[in-house]
């Protein structure tokens, strides 16, 4: 005999076929596969955050530190600055030579009556080689001295006074050798001036200097010149 199924047919539950339950899982397999998706897509847009994050930290330390690097290469220039001008005041100091003091001598040993028409000094003993001197007809060039020299042109009364001067500035602070480069007498047409000995008699003298001052200070004379060395004028 066959089963009936007395309930009604609106209030009985439903049983679900088999193609039915299997679409079900195929949904559930299809969000699981999204829900994996988003979470790898989540992840990986994380760590490129984080890798972008790095790369601007990285970036700016690289800044400040080029930042630095370039205020040290400034100071680096400034101290090489400072190290190049105070090498150049030291050698500017080294080769400083006392003229005024010079003077002071030549002052002293001049002979009476007689006047300088013109001078010439070098510390480093490289005189102008085409300075020359013109005496009527006659030409000169004053020699060139190694170390500190200077050349006199000047005008004195005497032959003997040339002498007599050469003599002295043999004597003064520094100087090893006096050179006579000329001594002759001028046309005596020509009145005595600035520009001409006239009737007097014209000297060029080149006075060397040693290179370096001495160990000790020569002392301090009298303020006339011994009669030893030519004074007495």
């Amino acid at each position: 005999m066959r089963p009936v199924n007395l309930v009604p047919g609106d209030q009985r539950r439903r049983m679900p076929s088999d193609g039915k339950g299997k679409g079900a899982y195929a949904v559930l397999g299809m969000l699981a596969v999204l829900l994996l998706m988003v979470a790898a897509y989540v992840l990986t847009s994380n760590r490129v955050t984080e890798r972008e994050n790095e790369a601007a930290a990285v970036g700016a330390q690289a800044d400040q530190l080029e930042a630095q690097a370039g205020q040290q290469a400034s100071f680096t220039d400034f101290a090489q600055i400072a190290l190049t001008r105070t090498a150049a005041v030291s050698a500017v100091a080294q080769t400083r030579f006392d003229w005024e003091r010079f003077m002071r001598e030549l002052s002293l040993v001049m002979p009476k009556g007689s006047w300088l028409q013109s001078t010439d000094a070098s510390v480093s003993g490289e005189l102008d080689a085409g300075a020359a001197t013109t005496t009527g007809t006659t030409t000169t060039t004053s020699a060139a001295a190694a170390g500190p020299s200077a050349t006199l042109v000047g005008c004195t009364p005497h032959q003997s006074d040339v002498a007599r001067m050469m003599v002295r500035l043999g004597q003064a602070y520094r100087v090893t050798d006096v050179l006579l480069n000329e001594s002759a007498q001028e046309q005596a047409t020509q009145p005595p001036s600035v520009d001409t000995c006239g009737r007097f008699y014209k000297f060029d003298l080149t006075v060397k200097f040693s290179p370096s001052e001495p160990g000790r200070e020569a002392p301090r004379g009298e303020g006339t010149v011994p009669a030893s060395l030519g004074g007495g004028s």
